[in-house]
């Protein structure tokens, strides 16, 4: 089989009657173009994609990156009838603690606050994301209707679920609503009514980094959700709690939110005192 354009096109006509998130579909058809240039004509086959693997893994610093990709592929060659060419993903061994480069801190998320202040409804998305861990992409089921119920009902993946607005968020969105004179409907949105996309938000974030003083590379959309998660968690101590709060099925993803940098783990290995003092001579 020779991938082309017509191929990836019916690929994403079924993708889309799975009903695929939008975010989703975007990312396997990337990630199977990836896969039909390198090829240039050449069949899909198990030699040609190890090939393909090993230019990812050369292309690739990020292993976690490589694995994404794979999937993606995996998901197209199943859809192709050709399960048996599946590839294996790379191993990776679970992290214990995060980079400190990517971590973003409670305080930082205040600089950003303050860097907002101007833009005032970058000044509200923000804190509507910290507050509430909702994702970018259901940002379109935070409306007037459920800041005055007091909760959204949020569809992502075929799965439905609500998500509290807290007290505080609740009284700033609905001054701001009264000030911007929105009446109904979502209220993080264009002039036209329609719900800010993905590239809107991301390059309003990225224009905040260097007023506030934060590494660029902490200031994306999903590092909110963590550190909503970190805090929770650093108040209740229960992960289980979390998982549910987060909409995760399985814990070991909630683990990966609350993950703290080596620092604070070096810290608590301090405190285990088995290294001897030096004897004083």
């Amino acid at each position: 089989m020779i991938i082309t354009e017509k191929t990836i096109s019916e690929f994403k006509t079924n993708l889309i009657d799975q009903e695929k998130s939008s975010h989703t579909i975007e990312k396997y058809i990337r990630d199977t173009r990836k896969l039909r240039n390198f090829l240039n004509g050449r069949e899909v086959n198990k030699t040609s994609l190890r090939e393909f693997k090993d230019h990812l893994l050369c292309e690739y610093k990020n292993i976690e990156s490589v694995n994404t990709i794979i999937s993606s592929v995996n998901s197209f060659l199943c859809w192709c009838g050709m399960d048996d060419l599946r590839l294996r993903g790379i191993k990776i061994q679970r992290k214990i603690y995060t980079s400190p480069d990517k971590e973003l801190k409670k305080e930082e998320y205040f600089r950003l606050l303050s860097a907002a202040e101007d833009d005032r409804m970058m000044y509200m998305l923000l804190q509507t994301m910290a507050s509430t861990r909702i994702r970018i992409y259901e940002l379109r089921y935070i409306t007037v209707e459920a800041v005055s119920k007091g909760e959204a009902d949020v569809i992502c993946k075929n799965k439905s679920r609500k998500v509290l607005l807290p007290d505080k968020l609740r009284q700033t969105l609905t001054e701001y609503m009264e000030s911007a004179g929105i009446k109904s409907g979502c209220i993080f949105c264009t002039k036209t009514g329609s719900p800010l996309d993905r590239s809107y938000i991301w390059k309003k974030m990225k224009s905040l980094f260097v007023k506030a003083g934060v590494s660029e590379e902490k200031v994306f959309p999903h590092n909110f959700r963590k550190l909503f998660a970190r805090s929770f968690y650093s108040q209740r101590m229960d992960i289980a709690a979390l998982a549910d709060v987060l909409g995760h099925t399985s814990i070991n993803t909630t683990r990966i939110y609350i993950m703290t940098t080596g620092e604070e783990h070096r810290r608590q290995m301090d405190k285990l005192n088995l290294v001897a003092d030096k004897k004083k001579k």
